[in-house]
């Protein structure tokens, strides 16, 4: 029979095609490789002519047939690509008996379409880190507060005065010229009134100097009433009476100290310290020295002119200010005598007030001093006699 003998190398063809497409199948245990797209295998089918057969259950996978090892492929890249997928073998054909001389050849089957690579997604640069805000300039620095203006200075601290008439002040240039009298003991004879009595004493007034220190020294007498001494001493210097302590001497006694290094008057018994300026003076000295300045410029002083003094008491400082008057002519026990009157200004209700004459033939010393308190007691003193001490 001639048809068998023509089955045979198409039925060993179609076995050969199938041990092929079996070796070329991936093992279960071996790495899966990317489809090589320069190397494409093609597909293997087969078309019947006859109608086809009723498509019988699918065969079980066969076995991989061992052959002979085929040569080594080229070196491929190493990553690796993700696997082909494994087609399903396809059903056996029937063979049909005689091949048709018009079968087309089998068109070989197009390879996956490698896929697109992934376009790269542009990353934005980093943005840098913003910059910290701008440090808020330092508040410019306050101006320091103002001082405080220095308090007013006390007027006490003031030195002599001396102001034309009319009130006018007298700009100072320089120490006053003084011109001390002679040591001399002076007596007087004392008429006055204490809470409403009338009373008659003497007194005498105690001039001392050498010219380096003084001491002056009052005293009064009064019967049924006693006795009240005021003392004063110091240094005699270019300018004059310079105190160093006052005492006022009646039932107890008060002085004050002089400082004039701390500008200050101490009390005792204990009081505020007041302060005191130079040319300061005590309530006692305080009339020597106005002798003193008129003896030497009598002519600097007229009528209406005014003399001024921190004056410093038993317990207190305050400005005294006297104003020279025109020259009278006094009745005096001892006899009639000129001189000018001086008369202290009050500057408040309460004060004492002080008037006093002095004779230029005495080298200007006190031929009178009147002295009368707020609640109208006063004493008189009129010249009875004057010595050598």
């Amino acid at each position: 029979m001639r048809t068998p003998v023509l089955l045979l190398p198409l039925t060993a063809a179609v076995l050969a095609a199938h041990v092929w497409l079996l070796w070329q199948l991936p093992t279960r245990s071996s790495a899966p490789q990317a489809p090589d797209p320069a190397h494409t295998e093609p597909a293997f089918t087969t078309r019947s002519i006859a109608p086809p057969a009723p498509t019988p259950p699918p065969a079980a996978k066969p076995a991989p047939v061992a052959a002979a090892p085929a040569p080594a492929p080229a070196p491929r890249p190493q990553a690796r690509p993700r696997p082909a997928p494994v087609r399903a073998m396809p059903a056996p054909v029937e063979i049909p008996a005689e091949i048709p001389d018009d079968l087309p050849a089998d068109a070989p089957e197009e390879a996956p379409a490698p896929a697109p690579a992934q376009e790269a997604i542009p990353t934005a640069a980093p943005e840098p880190p913003p910059e910290p805000p701008p440090e808020p300039p330092a508040p410019a620095e306050a101006p320091p507060p103002a001082e405080p203006p220095p308090p007013p200075r006390p007027e006490t601290l003031q030195g002599v005065q001396i102001a034309a008439p009319g009130g006018q002040p007298l700009p100072a240039d320089g120490a006053l010229p003084v011109q001390l009298p002679p040591p001399t003991r002076l007596s007087f004879d004392v008429t006055g009134q204490a809470k409403r009595f009338e009373y008659r004493a003497s007194a005498e007034l105690l001039w001392q100097h050498d010219g380096h220190s003084y001491q002056v020294r009052q005293q009064i007498k009064a019967f049924l009433i006693g006795s009240r001494s005021q003392t004063s001493s110091g240094q005699v210097t270019a300018a004059g009476l310079v105190p160093q302590r006052f005492s006022d001497q009646g039932r107890s006694e008060k002085s004050a100290d002089f400082d004039f290094a701390a500008e200050q008057a101490r009390f005792t018994p204990a009081a505020p310290p007041a302060p005191i300026g130079a040319g300061a003076q005590d309530r006692l000295s305080v009339f020597l020295q106005l002798s003193a300045l008129l003896a030497a410029a009598p002519g600097r002083y007229p009528a209406g002119s005014e003399i001024t003094f921190t004056t410093v008491g038993s317990n207190d400082a305050e400005r005294w200010t006297f104003r020279v008057h025109d020259s009278e002519t006094l009745e005096l026990p001892l006899g009639a005598v000129a001189a000018l009157r001086l008369e202290r200004l009050p500057r408040r209700a309460g004060d004492q007030q002080a008037t006093l004459w002095l004779a230029p033939s005495l080298d200007y010393l006190p031929a009178r001093i009147r002295l009368t308190q707020a609640n109208g007691d006063f004493a008189d003193l009129r010249l009875q006699s004057h010595a050598a001490p």
